[in-house]
């Protein structure tokens, strides 16, 4: 869970958004059914440091833990925007965590013992056509990420959504008939 001490901000103006990100802020909204949007202000310095020490592809299941006006709210993030020259963050939305309430999001799948896959010894090449899950669940039921092993793949074979052992409480939204990796011929 990432930590980030956020503060309120009060416009949407452009001018008022741009002095934001001058000053090293990167303009956010927290949003929860049935509430109305709280616009924050995150640290951009803080922010792109845990960027850079996140697994790649794992920020869609990261839970946040957001210290706003004296309360912890946990939450994902829904939607980060990016300066299309730079690649800076320049806008997040956080989706708040309710205990009691589903959320969908994309947990990452993870080949493991590619390494020893009998396919890859045979010369074949592994290749991992989809990389997320979309499932709905509770919060408390949220997993940083989903393993499948492909250590038994030969060659010309593959592996399905079906082939991942999927935790209680996790339901998958998209078909378990999806192929996610296949180890071809080169």
């Amino acid at each position: 869970m990432m930590e980030l001490v956020v503060t309120s901000r009060e416009t949407d103006r452009k001018s008022f958004l741009k002095k934001i990100r001058q000053q090293g802020g990167i303009p956010a909204v927290i949003y929860s059914k049935g509430k109305s949007l709280a616009n924050i202000v995150v640290d951009a310095h803080v922010f792109k440091n845990f960027l850079s020490g996140l697994e790649s592809g794992s920020l869609s299941s990261t839970i946040f833990s957001l210290s706003y006006e004296g309360r912890i709210i946990r939450a994902l993030i829904k939607d980060i925007q990016y300066q299309v020259t730079t690649y800076d963050v320049i806008h997040l939305d956080f989706e708040e965590l309710v205990e009691e309430r589903d959320v969908k999001l994309n947990i990452p799948i993870r080949c493991i013992n590619a390494v020893d896959c009998i396919g890859v010894k045979l010369g074949g090449s592994l290749r991992q056509i989809i990389r997320y899950l979309r499932v709905v669940c509770k919060p408390k039921d949220i997993v940083p990420f989903l393993e499948l092993d492909v250590r038994s793949l030969g060659l010309s074979q593959t592996k399905k959504l079906s082939d991942i052992t999927i935790p209680p409480g996790i339901r998958p939204i998209t078909s378990l008939k999806e192929v996610v990796v296949t180890v071809s011929r080169r």
